[in-house]
């Protein structure tokens, strides 16, 4: 190397040097998939069954979320998942042990994905071990355990968030927005389809103990849920009609069928089907006085399609899970607030709307909704 090439090469080490602290926050701190190092929250997932596995292969696309413990009541789940995800054994727990998470620091929050009835005490549970909670939806059997479970999260200070997905999937979000930003007019109606012919009659969500009811828990609860964000109303009535085909597959308890119709403080209504025994039924329809919006699948695990008054709907696919998880942990560390609410009271909403709709079914008569008001 001649002198003018040792001289340009030092130049360019030199510049380099000086730029080294400006460039840092950008090349220097990120890690091996090109995300920038920043908090993590570190999660058990409780309940290893299929939706567990979906979470899972999902968070392993997360910038800001990642396995860190696992609780389940099988050990070879605990052994076999733990190898899979890098989970130490430390970090495993059983659901008689799992309150000692307290005192683990490499646990900030549990993902609750077990059957509807387990909720309540699990909640409250983890919520006095101090860890923040996770829960899917519905967050509970009954208002009065939705309530409890809210009041346990406030008194431990921790978060509790419940798993809707959907309102992080972007092409829902687009409606939210072109609704919110009167793009529609005035909105009159929601149509709300959630359906499929359930299989094995021996599982827990066709036992009323576990499941807490049937197809309106499970799958109609997008309807309702759906119905709120998308007319950007809270309901004040429902009516509401059951139909049951077999008793001996839907026992008593275990909802098969159920139409429902929400009223809305604009005079917009909905019309609902929640059902264990149709197939194809997942499709939201929004209309207002100057233009539609369609989903279709509007809540299966996607790609969801869409299309409005102005055309189809064209936002990316991710991976549901992976932008909630991403999301959550966004609200948990850094206290963001997601466009549409994922709170235990946005839970605790429509159980009160869910138990109405039950009642509508029992009686027969229309059903007034008076939801509690925002804590000040």
């Amino acid at each position: 190397m001649n002198k003018q090439s040792r001289r340009y090469f030092i130049q360019k080490i030199g510049a380099t040097a000086t730029m080294l602290p400006l460039l840092a926050p950008l090349d220097l701190f990120a890690d091996s998939a090109g995300h920038q190092n920043q908090p993590m929250l570190r999660v058990a997932l409780m309940g290893l069954g299929n939706y567990a596995s979906r979470v899972a292969k999902a968070m392993q696309d997360c910038k800001f979320a990642k396995i860190t413990g696992l609780i389940s009541g099988t050990p070879e789940k605990l052994r076999d998942w733990g190898s899979t995800y890098d989970v130490p054994e430390k970090n495993r727990y059983n659901y008689s042990n799992f309150d000692q998470i307290k005192n683990n620091p490499d646990i900030d929050a549990v993902y609750i994905i077990t059957p509807n009835a387990l909720h309540h005490s699990q909640t409250i549970r983890v919520a006095k071990a101090g860890k923040h909670v996770i829960c899917e939806k519905p967050m509970a059997v009954s208002v009065e355990e939705g309530k409890e479970m809210v009041d346990a999260c406030k008194k431990a200070n921790v978060h509790l968030l419940i798993g809707y997905r959907m309102h992080f999937e972007p092409k829902t979000l687009e409606i939210h927005r072109m609704r919110a930003n009167d793009e529609l007019g005035a909105i009159n109606f929601f149509q709300g389809q959630c359906g499929f012919k359930i299989g094995n009659p021996n599982q827990w969500r066709l036992n009323k103990d576990l499941a807490g009811g049937g197809s309106l828990m499970d799958i109609g609860i997008y309807a309702v849920n759906g119905a709120r964000y998308m007319v950007g109303e809270e309901p004040i009535w429902v009516t509401a009609q059951e139909i049951k085909t077999s008793r001996e597959k839907f026992k008593e308890g275990v909802d098969e069928t159920i139409l429902f119709q929400l009223g809305f403080p604009s005079g917009a209504v909905a019309s609902c089907l929640s059902t264990y025994n149709m197939n194809f039924l997942d499709r939201f329809f929004l209309s207002g006085d100057r233009g539609f919006a369609e989903l279709q699948p509007a809540t299966g695990y996607g790609p969801i399609q869409g299309r409005t008054s102005k055309g189809p709907l064209t936002q990316a696919h991710t991976e549901h899970q992976t932008l909630q998880m991403d999301a959550m942990a966004q609200i948990i560390l850094k206290d963001h607030k997601p466009t549409i609410a994922v709170d235990g009271e946005e839970g605790l909403k429509d159980l009160y709307i869910l138990e109405a709709i039950y009642n509508a079914c029992k009686t027969g008569a229309r059903q007034e909704i008076l939801l509690p008001q925002p804590h000040k």
